[in-house]
């Protein structure tokens, strides 16, 4: 199917009307879009949904004069979204003004003139094409822009997010505090079909027990003491975008039951009603914890885990990714030297030396913040040594020789090396030791020499 395309709506006794509209479109020269036909009424109830799966560019009414008093009725059926409504009238010009509406981007009225019909229609289809094209740039650079990174093992998880963004499925984002899990949360939604509605981030960590479900399902007057109203959850506020469970193992039991229910149904109940309620939301889930130990425990429901679980996204800690250190501290510089209006431009031999010698145990949220300090401090173009403060337990004081440094860029080259194949091969050792061109033993010893966990990438 072409990407232009213009959806023909006919109404029952605009035949005429919708017959000449279609001569004048299929006889376009050079025609680069796409026309589909669909006859309808006003009780027409799939009406919403055929838009919905074809997202045509514009959608053209023909609309015969016994059908102008039923345009408000068309028009709410059709509802607000990306495609123009072109009304094709039997009317008068005198007529447009009482027809004018600011969700009708163009009346043409008869009789009808090809030149004229086709010149108008390319104008405005050239114009949504531009505008769809802007959309879909400011929504990778909205989803994109956060996530720095050239590493192996950083850019096999990445490359998950714009394939996993066009679906519906279940993703489960995992990795150490500070490693950028609502960042992915927000890419997936910002390059999905829902961007344009809400994204709503909530740490279920951070919510009392007893409140959980009040938050995420809200409540009816008199739910309990003290609810003198109705209050609309965190669901509701979601509705049509996505909702970013952030420690999701942190959930209650009963609240993890609530939210399977929702998950494979899309229904849910506020507190204190008898009403089940559709909800049109999508949920990502996110934790620090290793969730197969808590499914152990019993602290996490083993069915949610497998729903949630679908595509498992795993973000590698800033120690496992060294050699994006320095990116990422460059990066943070500009971001936060424009913020606070500060002539600091790049980071001294020493300072950089510095940020590669820390462990970064609160990864890249902590070099952020460093970075943030660094710059408030910094009142010249070069930001010092000293200006960098660091957690001194976690520095490696001592510089490395050249054979030190050597072993150690091996080795994370090796865990790199072998995560990205893991990640690839979903944990399968074999498949991935004959990638690696390696004897399925010596490849085994490889993963037992630097502790890499095989489980966390291997799907359920």
């Amino acid at each position: 199917m072409k990407e232009r395309s213009i959806l023909l709506l006919e109404f029952e006794g605009g035949e005429p009307l919708a017959n000449t509209l279609r001569r004048i479109l299929e006889s376009c020269p050079e025609r680069d879009f796409e026309l589909t036909c669909h006859t309808t009424n006003v009780n027409d109830t799939a009406l919403t949904n055929l838009i919905h799966i074809q997202k045509p560019l514009l959608i053209l009414l023909a609309l015969p004069r016994v059908q102008l008093t039923s345009l408000d009725v068309l028009l709410q059926m059709i509802g607000p979204g990306e495609s123009p409504v072109v009304v094709v009238v039997e009317a008068d010009q005198d007529e447009l003004g009482e027809m004018m509406r600011p969700d009708v981007a163009d009346f043409i009225v008869t009789p009808l003139r090809d030149s004229e019909v086709l010149v108008r229609l390319r104008r405005l289809l050239n114009q949504v094409t531009q505008e769809r094209k802007t959309h879909q740039t400011l929504t990778q650079k909205l989803g994109l822009q956060q996530l720095i990174g050239e590493s192996p093992v950083f850019l096999a998880e990445t490359a998950k997010i714009p394939t996993v963004a066009k679906s519906e499925t279940s993703v489960l984002v995992l990795g150490e505090t500070g490693t950028g899990k609502e960042v992915v949360g927000r890419a997936i939604h910002y390059l999905s079909p829902r961007a344009g509605k809400p994204f709503v981030p909530v740490n279920c960590g951070a919510i009392p027990v007893e409140l959980v479900e009040n938050e995420l399902f809200g409540h009816e007057k008199g739910a309990f003491t003290g609810a003198g109203g109705s209050r609309n959850g965190l669901i509701q506020e979601a509705e049509q975008g996505t909702l970013f469970l952030d420690e999701v193992n942190a959930l209650p039991l009963i609240a993890q039951v609530k939210l399977l229910r929702f998950l494979q149904s899309k229904e849910y109940r506020a507190l204190g009603s008898t009403k089940s309620l559709l909800g049109d939301v999508r949920i990502i889930a996110a934790s620090n914890a290793d969730l197969e130990t808590e499914v152990a425990a019993g602290t996490l429901r083993r069915d949610l885990f497998y729903r949630l679980n679908v595509v498992p996204i795993v973000l590698p800690p800033l120690r496992a990714r060294s050699t994006d250190i320095i990116l990422l501290a460059r990066h943070f510089l500009v971001q936060y030297a424009a913020k606070l209006n500060s002539p600091a431009v790049v980071f001294s031999t020493e300072a950089e030396r510095k940020l590669l010698l820390y462990t970064w145990p609160g990864n890249v949220r902590e070099l952020e913040h460093v970075i943030e300090r660094a710059v408030v401090f910094c009142t010249r173009k070069i930001v010092h040594e000293d200006q960098i403060i660091l957690s001194g337990e976690n520095i490696q004081q001592a510089p490395l020789s050249f054979q030190q440094m050597k072993a150690k860029v091996v080795s994370q080259f090796e865990v790199d090396y072998i995560q990205n194949l893991l990640a690839a091969y979903r944990g399968n050792i074999s498949q991935a030791a004959q990638a690696a061109q390696k004897e399925r033993r010596t490849f085994w010893q490889l993963v037992r020499k630097h502790k890499i966990d095989v489980q966390k990438f291997r799907v359920a």
